[in-house]
């Protein structure tokens, strides 16, 4: 299986992508590839709701968006990986979802399978009940098949991140995938 992670952390070194990195090894280990893209690090603007691709494309935006949507659409899972930015995703991430309006019948007829990693400082019961019920509603909306997510409380630094469970459960997700 081809899989695209979409790593939204403007940290490239962080927590975030110490999940991305045990995820991508168990998925390597399990026989699947992973290509991993720092969305941060790409020029990519928000939809400006114009509506000029018909919700299917192409963009009347011309970015690093028109790239990056080949890869999407040349994959067969992808994984949003982002840190907890005031109870949701952070804008980097959220920014390259919302131009997947341009995308619309392509992704949702791929039928895509997904995951989300995210971590937080915040260890709360309900630190990732907003985020968990914006991926379910992307899931939902976008006809993806969720394979899991790990949820990384408590995880304040990079270094707490790796001490943490969350990395054996990053590792363990992306092993287990068919």
């Amino acid at each position: 299986m081809k899989i695209l992670v979409l790593q939204g952390s403007p940290n490239a070194n962080g927590s975030t992508a110490r999940l991305v990195a045990e995820f991508s090894r168990g998925a390597k280990e399990a026989g699947h590839t992973a290509d991993i893209v720092d969305v941060a690090a790409l020029n990519i603007s928000p939809c400006t709701g114009c509506i000029a691709c018909g919700y299917g494309g192409p963009c009347a935006q011309s970015d690093d968006f028109d790239e990056l949507r080949e890869q999407i659409l040349s994959s067969n899972m992808l994984v949003f990986a982002t840190p907890l930015y005031y109870y949701g995703m952070t804008a980097q991430l959220k920014t390259v979802i919302d131009r997947f309006c341009a995308a619309n019948p392509d992704i949702t007829g791929k039928h895509f399978k997904s995951a989300l990693l995210t971590v937080a400082w915040n260890a709360d019961s309900w630190t990732f009940d907003a985020l968990e019920a914006h991926y379910n509603t992307l899931v939902r909306y976008l006809s993806m098949q969720d394979c899991g997510r790990v949820l990384g409380r408590g995880c304040g630094t990079p270094a707490t991140t790796a001490r943490s469970p969350y990395m054996r459960e990053a590792y363990e997700l992306g092993r287990s995938l068919r």
